[in-house]
């Protein structure tokens, strides 16, 4: 009981408002941006509202720093190093720019 509630009744109430839920199986889900969010193990439902859709995601959270393409410029004019390799060099040193130059230096 959720709350006092059935959870029946509270399926059928949202269904009648409109709104849907739908649980999706994965073993991992990656937020790319500025950070990397990684969620291992997650529990991942969609939800259908007034013709929108949102997922609510729980799991066993990190983060890492993303590589840009400014970053990796920015490693390739002080190293002298190839794209692929300042890359590289980015994805080890898990975005620190300083660590990835002195890895190629």
């Amino acid at each position: 009981m959720l709350g006092g509630i059935d959870p029946k009744k509270m399926m059928g109430m949202m269904k009648q408002l409109g709104i849907s839920q739908e649980e999706i199986k994965a073993d991992r889900v990656v937020i790319e941006g500025e950070k990397r969010i990684i969620i291992n193990n997650p529990n991942v439902v969609k939800i259908k509202m007034q013709g929108q859709e949102s997922f609510q995601i729980t799991g066993e959270i990190s983060e890492e720093l993303g590589v840009t393409e400014e970053d990796i410029k920015q490693v390739m004019k002080k190293t002298g190093k190839s794209e692929k390799e300042a890359k590289k060099a980015l994805e080890k040193a898990k975005g620190d720019l300083a660590e990835a130059i002195l890895a190629l230096s």
